[in-house]
C-alpha cells in the first residue's frame, strides 16, 4: 500500500504534535495534494511534443494529465490565445503518497549534482514548490526511448498554517532540504 501514509499516521503525527503542541489531532498538518505541471513551449510548432509529454506525465503520475491553454496571445513566442501550451496533474490520496515515495526515494537521488532542495521555495502559506529539469530521473521513463527532455514543476499543498510547520512535515516524510549557512554553523 502507501508506505508514506502509514509513516504519517504512526510517526509523523506524534512527532508534530509533540513539537508544535497541538491539542486537537485535526490541527496536525497533513498533505492535501501534489500538483505536477509541465510547460511545453515547443507544442506551438508541433503537437507531437504535447502528446509525448502527456504520455510521460501519465506514466509518472499514474493518471491522465489535463492540457492547459494559453490565456493570452504572445507574438514573440508564437503563442495564440487558446493554444495548448502545458499539462498538469493533481494527485491526491494513495496516488499522492505513492508519487511522493517515488520522488523522494528514487527520482531525487538520481538528479545530477544534487545538493539538496532549496528551503526558500515555500509560499508563506505552508505550500512548497520545486522543479526538475528532466523527466528521465523517474524510473518509469526509459531514457533510451525519450525523444526530448522536458522539465516539470512539483507543488506540495499542505494544510499547514506556516512554512515552518510545512517544512517539518516534509522533512519527516524524507525531503532532502539543503542546509543553510546558519544551520551549518550550529551543527
Amino acid at each position: 500500500m502507501a508506505r508514506l501514509r502509514d509513516l504519517y499516521k504512526s510517526k509523523i503525527v506524534p512527532e508534530l504534535t509533540k513539537e508544535f503542541r497541538y491539542t486537537n489531532p485535526m490541527a496536525v498538518p497533513r498533505m492535501e495534494k501534489v500538483i505536477i505541471s509541465m510547460g511545453i513551449g515547443r507544442a506551438t510548432q508541433d503537437k507531437k511534443f504535447l502528446e509525448l509529454a502527456k504520455k510521460d506525465l501519465m506514466m509518472i503520475a499514474g493518471q491522465m494529465p489535463v492540457a492547459c491553454k494559453a490565456k493570452k496571445s504572445v507574438s514573440n513566442f508564437k503563442v495564440r490565445e487558446g493554444n495548448e501550451t502545458g499539462l498538469k496533474v493533481t494527485v491526491r490520496g494513495v496516488r499522492m503518497y505513492e508519487f511522493m515515495d517515488r520522488l523522494i526515494n528514487l527520482a531525487i537521488p538520481r538528479v545530477r549534482d544534487f545538493r539538496g532542495l532549496s528551503p526558500k521555495s515555500f509560499d508563506g502559506r505552508g505550500n512548497y514548490s520545486m522543479g526538475l529539469t528532466e523527466q528521465s530521473v523517474f524510473p518509469e521513463i526509459n531514457p533510451a526511448k525519450m525523444e526530448f527532455q522536458q522539465g516539470m514543476n512539483v507543488t506540495f499543498v499542505t494544510t499547514a498554517n506556516t512554512d515552518e510547520e510545512a517544512k517539518k512535515l516534509l522533512q519527516l516524510f524524507g525531503m532532502p532540504f539543503r542546509n543553510t549557512a546558519a544551520q551549518q554553523g550550529r551543527a
